[in-house]
C-alpha cells in the first residue's frame, strides 16, 4: 500500500486537477476521472443495497463485487493498470446463471421498485451503465485495459437480476410495466 494520508486535505486539487495513481496530474472533469468517480458512486450504492434486509448470499456476491469495483477504480486511476482480468468476467457470468436459474422467464418490462432494496439494485445497475458508457468514452482517447468494458457490461447484467431475486426476497414480487393501461383517476 502506499503512504498513508496524515492529513485529508492536500490543497494540490484547488487549481481544478487530481493526481492519478502513476502521479501524474490530470482535469478533474476528465473522462479518466468521471469513469473511476462513477466506479466509487457505483460502489457506494452497493454498500446502500447491502445496509437492507438482503439474503446472505446476495449479500456475500456484492461484497465481492465491492472488492472488484475497488480494484477496477484502481485500473481506472492508473493509467497502463490491468486489475481486472477474465476470472473476473466468468465469475459474474457464473454468479448470474446461479441466480437467474430460479427466476420466471422475462415476458414483460419490470419497473425499478417492489422493495427497497430491489430498487437500491436497479440504482446501482444504471449508476453501473453510466459506467460502462464513461469507459467506452474513455476507451475512445485513451488505452483501457481489455476487460474493463466487458466487467462493467456484465456487472449491470447481474445487477438486474439480483434486483429480481431482491423484489422476490421475503414474499414481495416485481413491478411491471403496463403497456395498455388506464390513467388513473383520482377523483373517484
Amino acid at each position: 500500500m502506499g503512504n498513508r494520508l496524515s492529513k485529508i486535505y492536500t490543497r494540490t486539487g484547488d487549481d481544478g486537477t487530481t493526481g492519478l495513481g502513476d502521479g501524474s496530474r490530470t482535469d478533474k472533469d476528465g473522462v479518466r476521472v468521471a469513469a473511476y468517480g462513477t466506479t466509487d458512486e457505483l460502489n457506494c450504492v452497493i454498500g446502500m443495497v447491502l445496509s437492507q434486509s438482503i439474503p446472505d448470499t446476495v449479500s456475500k456476491v456484492l461484497h465481492e463485487i465491492q472488492h472488484h469495483l475497488f480494484d477496477l477504480g484502481g485500473e481506472l486511476c492508473i493509467p497502463g493498470h490491468q486489475a481486472i482480468v477474465q476470472s473476473h468476467i466468468d465469475w459474474l457470468e457464473n454468479t448470474l446463471d446461479y441466480f437467474n436459474d430460479d427466476l420466471p422467464a422475462l415476458k414483460d418490462f419490470i419497473l425499478p421498485g417492489g422493495s427497497q432494496a430491489a430498487a437500491s439494485c436497479h440504482l446501482a445497475r444504471t449508476v453501473c451503465r453510466r459506467a460502462e458508457r464513461l469507459v467506452v468514452s474513455l476507451q475512445r482517447v485513451e488505452t483501457v485495459p481489455p476487460f474493463s468494458m466487458q466487467y462493467l457490461n456484465r456487472l449491470s447484467d447481474l445487477l438486474f437480476v439480483l434486483a429480481r431475486v431482491l423484489a422476490r426476497h421475503d414474499g414481495g414480487s416485481e413491478v411491471l410495466w403496463q403497456k395498455d393501461r388506464a390513467p388513473i383517476d383520482l377523483g373517484s
